[in-house]
């Protein structure tokens, strides 16, 4: 069985930079009552920018990286709450936009914890010798499912797609993950559309019409202190629970990658595993929570650091919707 490792990155934002001071002329905020709540300063929002641009923007990155061209994909998967459309699938799109024609494709939706998933999932293939290189892509347009008069919700999201690409490799690189879902806490982060918000019923002659107070919103719903406490304690649980598993210690791990939703969830997190924040990551204080990409845009900030070097060991892990956690060590 090969073991899998990591040989190219890339991310890409969109052009335009909303601060906090520009939140502040649409609902009552200001900028330090951001920060001082989620570490944010700013995020990147679309305006001409599509899930399917971005992601092949990322990925063309990702390649050039890795030494390979669009024909040399085995695999193509996209995780994303915030496709284009339905039907074709974001990944499908994304293959003819990069001329993939060989790839097999599939989307992947575990909300913020979407490219862990989705890239444990690639190392499963490429170890069971049913692909060679993957490209794993953790993608959102959350500004869409934003409603821009919530201060509880607006101030904390951003859009961008960061690209990872999988391939065999003689020497270890994946050491070990941990996933998991609890769904009956599933209902604290919500988000409808025309198909799930019940209004599409409405228009089903056959089904018995959906009463207003039963509608799910089209917008991002979170219940915030809720999410908090399962962030602090599924975390750095799922970290102890791959490092237990692999026979390593904190002490052991150069880097940590975490989902970049709140500068004080890492910070709570560093503090119960007991490792200095000098090793963690964070950038959210430019693209705020962008869910299923802020993974691999960290990830690929990294890599393109000078703080890595050949040999040091990552700790990625992350929270989501559904609710869904999970922590993947390996080896650069």
């Amino acid at each position: 069985m090969p073991e899998v490792k990591i040989i190219g990155t890339g991310s890409y934002a969109p052009e335009l930079i909303v601060s906090n001071d520009d939140l502040e002329k649409l609902v009552d905020t200001n900028d330090e009552w951001i920060y001082s709540r989620t570490g944010i300063r700013e995020r990147r929002v679309a305006t001409t920018e599509t899930l399917e641009s971005i992601s092949a923007a990322a990925a063309r990155i990702a390649m050039e990286d890795a030494g390979l061209k669009a024909e040399d994909l085995d695999m193509i998967i996209v995780a994303t709450l915030t496709p284009d459309y339905p039907l074709p699938n974001a990944s499908s799109a994304l293959q003819k936009e990069l001329g993939a024609a060989g790839a097999t494709c599939f989307d992947l939706n575990a909300a913020c914890t979407g490219f862990l998933f989705a890239m444990n999932t690639a190392s499963m293939y490429i170890r069971c010798h049913e692909a060679k290189y993957i490209l794993v892509i953790g993608a959102e347009i959350l500004s869409k499912i934003v409603d821009w008069t919530d201060r509880s919700t607006c101030v904390l999201f951003g859009d961008g797609a960061g690209a990872a690409i999988l391939a065999p490799s003689e020497n270890q690189g994946f050491i070990g993950m941990v996933t998991g879902t609890d769904g009956t806490k599933g209902y604290t982060l919500t988000c409808g559309d025309t198909l799930t918000s019940g209004e599409q019923d409405n228009l089903n002659p056959f089904k018995p019409p959906v009463k207003s107070e039963d509608l799910i919103s089209r917008y991002v719903y979170m219940d915030g202190p809720e999410v908090f406490k399962f962030a602090v304690k599924r975390v750095p649980e799922c970290i102890n629970q791959v490092l237990e598993k692999t026979g390593m210690t904190t002490g052991q791990v150069d880097h940590f990658v975490l989902h970049q939703a709140n500068a004080r969830i890492i910070e709570s997190v560093a503090k119960r595993l007991k490792v200095p924040m000098d090793k963690f990551i964070i950038n959210m204080d430019r693209y705020g929570n962008t869910s299923a990409a802020s993974i691999p845009i960290a990830l690929d900030e990294l890599l393109k650091s000078q703080k890595v070097r050949p040999g040091d060991v990552l700790m990625i892990a992350g929270f989501g919707g559904g609710l869904t956690w999970g922590a993947t060590l390996f080896r650069i």
